[in-house]
């Protein structure tokens, strides 16, 4: 046996989209980390589609990138198509999305890891947890090598157990051509942790020559393009997160010749960084369409998808192979995705439909591989070629590889702390698809979170939690804690009861302050949104004294129909951006202090701690079920409490008043 002569203070398993944003946190607050991944050629590896964002996902992307986290700038410099989604409805309910170059943002994130000052990658599969007294000190390999640390957050993925199918075959794995994490699950098991089965899956790639493109609807991206992350200046200067020196920071996209992929271009002479203290964006930003380095330089433009159908042809073929499913024949136990359901699933529960959308989207602007979005299947390859070739515009479609399901165990998330930290043994945190999560941005916000606390708890601080009002990330993650999942989680906008207040373009007003004082948020970024603060407190208090006749210019701009642009006096150095947020504070602030009243009613029982030690068996007044769920999740406040699925606002009107007693007196025998 040896012992690694470096102790940590973080150590973070698996280097996921979860394992990154822990890592790159507790790196960046000044913890010594170690980042331990079965296969240090897939740090960052995105198994499914090579997608960021989406509904509510994007808002879940934004509120990382206001943190300080890394997935906002990943996907602004890998990206190859930009759309901001649902922008027929309210702001409330707008995503951004992104498609991204798979590989330049596997290697970029790589890099970053490999850069950064505070962080150790290191290949190793990781066998058991080292734990003594309810508290883990360490970790241990396959190779016998034990690494010791103060904390250690667990973000495996799907690799607990892993194992793939397609039709009746199986095979061990976490993904394909990658090996399982086989001993793990029993060490989980040992500090006492319950574990689960979850299912997911994976649609084929075709190549691209292969198919008919002249038969399917062009997508093209938005332009101006939707950027995920707020610090442009790091963008379009090649900087991004962390205190470092110049001389170490990574560039944009490692240059890798042979991907095509091209060093940065250096700035115009003479151009002064900008900051947003004049109410506008940098100047650098304004003279370069595409940031340096990035996918989108590169390619001199976005790359388009496509829209494509099935056909009653493929839904025979499915109906006709059910039996073949492991789905549908009983081999697979674990619980599929409700909301990302496989084609067999759209089949068979929605029959009414006469055929189902399709989207056609490239991995990358180095590779002709195509993802067939829409299109996941665990039916066997021979099956799957007959599918794919009754696609319109696919009927000469190649598979490159073939669709598949995995099964892992994940921890039923009910045993952790808001925290993330495992109430079975201290100092021991989960983050990502271990605690029932499905998506990269879910997961790479649990790690930012899990990564953040694990560095606050070696500093003796308490650990940062945020509340359903600040963040979809803590909607998400007391989703996760209160109420638990027996299926992988997916986040929605319909989750989160004051999503006016969560919109995606005002996450950096939510959240930086906290990125900032927790020491996540690099100064510089933080300076910039002080000033964007300042200018649209600035401009609202003009618009609100500036008169035009009868009105002032903000009555006159709540009109429905008017936008800033068309009233007189306004501001023609203020950003798109800046505009943005003027003009939905002005026309929605009815709703917004509606929203904001519902939240203050409220404070009071989110502030009400409940002790840990607090017996619920000693309230005789309540219920036998609210008790039971009461005690086995064990809130942290009435808030919380109150959310649990079988307690009742009469339970919580009762343990209010026992709080307020200060003390639970045991109950006296009849």
């Amino acid at each position: 046996m040896f012992v690694y002569p470096k102790k940590y203070d973080v150590i973070v398993l698996g280097a996921g989209h979860a394992g990154i944003e822990a890592a790159l946190a507790a790196a960046r607050m000044g913890c010594q980390t170690l980042l331990l991944t079965i296969n240090a050629d897939t740090v960052g590896q995105m198994s499914c589609n090579p997608a960021i964002g989406g509904l509510a996902k994007g808002h879940l992307a934004r509120e990382i990138d206001a943190m300080g986290g890394e997935m906002g700038k990943a996907t602004d410099m890998t990206g190859l198509q930009f759309r901001m989604l649902n922008t027929k409805k309210g702001p409330a309910v707008w995503a951004p999305r992104a498609q991204c170059d798979k590989k330049a943002y596997q290697f970029r994130l790589k890099w970053i890891c490999e850069r950064e000052p505070n962080l150790d990658l290191r290949q190793g599969q990781c066998s058991r947890l080292l734990h003594k007294d309810t508290q883990i000190y360490g970790v241990e390999t396959t190779l016998e090598v034990q690494y010791h640390g103060t904390t250690v957050v667990v973000t495996t993925g799907t690799f607990l157990k892993g194992l793939m199918h397609v039709g009746q075959n199986q095979q061990a794995g976490g993904r394909a051509g990658e090996a399982a994490a086989m001993g793990l699950s029993g060490s989980l098991v040992e500090v006492g942790l319950e574990l689960g089965r979850l299912k997911t899956g994976t649609p084929p790639r075709l190549l691209k020559r292969s198919i008919d493109f002249s038969r399917t609807e062009v997508q093209p991206g938005d332009e101006p393009v939707p950027y995920f992350s707020y610090w442009k200046d790091d963008l379009f200067h090649v900087e991004h997160s962390g205190p470092r020196p110049v001389e170490e920071q990574a560039p944009a996209i490692l240059p890798t010749a042979s991907l095509g992929f091209l060093p940065p271009t250096p700035d115009p002479p003479n151009v002064p960084r900008g900051t947003f203290a004049s109410g506008k964006h940098s100047d650098v930003a304004q003279t370069k369409k595409y940031p340096p380095g990035s996918i989108l330089e590169q390619n001199k433009g976005q790359l388009p998808c496509y829209i494509t159908y099935t056909t009653d042809a493929t839904a025979a073929i499915i109906r006709a192979n059910l039996d073949k499913s492991p789905m549908y024949s009983g081999v697979i136990q674990g619980a599929g995705p409700r909301y990302c359901p496989s084609i067999e699933d759209k089949i068979v529960k929605f029959p009414e439909k006469e055929r189902q959308q399709i989207f056609l989207e490239p991995e990358g602007i180095a590779t002709d591989e195509i993802y067939v979005n829409g299109f996941s299947t665990c039916l066997p390859f021979e099956v799957q070629v007959q599918m794919v070739r009754t696609i319109i515009g696919c009927e000469k479609a190649e598979i490159l590889r073939p669709a598949y399901a995995v099964e892992y165990d994940f921890a039923y998330p009910t045993q952790l702390y808001p925290s993330l930290e495992t109430k079975l043994c201290e100092n021991l945190y989960l983050a990502g698809q271990i605690n029932g999560t499905s998506g990269y941005e879910e997961a790479a916000a649990q790690g930012l979170v899990a990564g953040i606390n694990a560095a606050r708890r070696v500093r003796g601080l308490e650990p940062i939690v945020l509340k359903r009002d600040q963040a979809y990330i803590g909607v998400l993650i007391d989703d996760l804690v209160t109420k638990g999942t027996v299926e992988p989680y997916r986040m929605f906008t319909s989750r989160a009861e004051y999503r006016l207040l969560l919109r995606q373009d005002n996450a950096d007003m939510r959240l930086s302050d906290i990125g900032y004082e927790v020491g996540l948020l690099p100064e510089r970024n933080y300076l910039n949104f002080c000033a964007k603060r300042k200018a649209i407190a600035a401009e609202l208090n003009r618009l609100d004294k500036t008169r035009n006749g009868a009105q002032t210019l903000a009555q006159i701009l709540r009109r429905p129909e008017v936008r800033y642009r068309d009233i007189c006096n306004s501001n023609p150095l203020l950003s798109d951006e800046l505009i943005e947020q003027v003009e939905i504070t002005i026309k929605y602030a009815g709703y917004i202090t509606r929203q904001e009243a519902e939240v203050g009613k409220l404070k009071s029982l989110e502030e009400k701690q409940i002790p840990e030690s607090f017996e619920y068996a000693d309230v005789p007044s309540l219920r036998n079920e609210a008790r039971q769920k009461l005690a086995k999740i064990r809130p942290s406040t009435l808030g919380q409490a109150s959310r649990i699925s079988g307690v009742s606002p009469s339970d919580i009107g009762i343990l209010m008043v026992w709080l307020k007693r200060g003390k639970v007196e045991p109950q006296k025998d009849a």
